[in-house]
């Protein structure tokens, strides 16, 4: 595998390298990723590439950690080591058991499917207005106009965030994720900026759900108790961070590659047109195609063999959840886009313990998205490049140039 460096960005500048996955999950599905010139913490890592070693690690959580161990100060789940006690062991997707299932108990009944069914028709129009506002400028970035607005407004919903202030939650979580303009481990004054912004919002909001709560998930977080003791104030803003990040990244790239694979595959696009009932399994096949979570880092807790590897407690371990998603011992033709796949066990939401909190809302948002597409748009025609985020950790989309053809 000489010249493969997945610590280097502009390897996935063009999207996920499907490439070179494919020659991984043949010849090396567990290999040692030696460090280079990119590498964060100059350390190297574990790569588990095929489905059936990702499934094995990401669901024995005793010996693959999200936390750290082996000795190892730091940890978390990307590549470069987060400090204990700031993220990690803080952050809910950064927690270990038990801590990490209590943690999830408290947020779990603001997005149960019950609750969501609750939400599903305010969704729905919503949709229908973000794509009718969409339709009136003929040509629109597919990606700000369209596929980001519902999971903004919807997470903004969710946390108690004034509708009038999501943008601003948008212009965070871009600053902080894409890497434009600096490497792994590095923060430019505009991502420094954010993060200070963010936090500072954070703070604020915080503080009047504790004084005037509401039935919104911030609310919640800010009168939880958890092993007998409230939230610490870091936990909460942290928290915040995170279904910031989740709520209004994911699925708005699932949302926008999923089009891009429409676009790309007319028939599938006129298939759903006049047959909505192929919509849910087309939206499970956005979703394992997108893969817009590449990977998540474990750490090991102990010595132990994975894929015939020998690993050591406190190696850095990364599952690919994207290059498990293209494995065609499981999914037959996996370069093929096909709306009827089924079955379709992706892990576009990873699994085992940290299987996503928000699957059920990803779902639902994307499926009353393209409903409304469906309804209202007869084509989206390209009128310019699709421009990938520079980013390892997500697979993500800055701009999208389309025109609306309405129905």
């Amino acid at each position: 595998m000489d010249g493969v460096d997945l610590t280097d960005l502009d390897r996935f500048a063009d999207g996920f390298p499907h490439g070179v996955f494919d020659r991984l999950r043949r010849e090396r599905p567990v290999w040692w990723h030696e460090p280079t010139a990119n590498t964060p913490d100059g350390e190297g890592f574990w790569v588990v590439s095929r489905y059936t070693e990702v499934m094995a690690a990401a669901t024995d959580a005793a010996t693959y950690s999200s936390e750290g161990g082996g000795g190892r100060a730091g940890g978390g789940t990307i590549i470069e080591d987060l400090p204990a006690g700031f993220a990690v062991g803080v952050l809910l997707n950064m927690t270990d058991d038990p801590r990490h299932a209590r943690f999830r108990r408290l947020l779990a009944p603001s997005v149960a499917p019950g609750t969501l069914r609750l939400l599903e028709a305010e969704l729905t129009e919503r949709a229908g207005r973000i794509i009718d506002d969409a339709l009136a400028k003929g040509e629109c970035d597919f990606l700000l106009d369209l596929a980001a607005e519902l999971p903004l407004q919807a997470v903004a919903r969710l946390l108690g965030v004034p509708q009038e202030d999501r943008h601003r939650l948008l212009g965070w979580a871009n600053a902080t994720l894409d890497y434009d303009g600096r490497e792994l481990g590095e923060a430019t004054e505009r991502s420094r900026a954010a993060a200070a912004e963010m936090f500072a919002y954070g703070s604020d909001l915080l503080a009047r759900k504790r004084d005037d709560p509401g039935d919104d998930l911030l609310s919640v977080a800010a009168h939880a108790t958890l092993d007998g003791a409230p939230l610490s104030d870091l936990e909460q803003q942290m928290l915040f961070n995170l279904l910031v990040a989740a709520g209004s990244e994911t699925t708005r790239n699932s949302i926008a590659l999923g089009m891009q694979a429409l676009i790309d595959h007319p028939a599938s696009w006129n298939t759903l047109r006049n047959d909505r009932s192929a919509l849910g399994a087309a939206v499970e096949e956005m979703l394992r195609w997108a893969s817009s979570t590449p990977y998540n880092r474990r750490t090991a807790t102990r010595d132990t063999v994975l894929g015939g590897q020998d690993v050591r407690a406190g190696d850095k371990v990364t599952l690919w959840w994207a290059s498990a998603n293209r494995d065609a011992a499981l999914f037959p033709r996996p370069h093929l886009f096909d709306i009827t796949r089924r079955p379709n066990p992706h892990l576009a939401f990873g699994r085992g313990g940290h299987f996503c909190l928000g699957a059920t809302l990803a779902r639902l948002e994307m499926r009353v998205v393209f409903s409304a597409l469906l309804d209202r748009v007869a084509s989206v025609e390209p009128t310019g490049p699709l421009e990938y985020t520079r980013s390892n950790k997500h697979t993500g989309v800055r701009h999208m140039p389309v025109r609306l053809v309405p129905a």
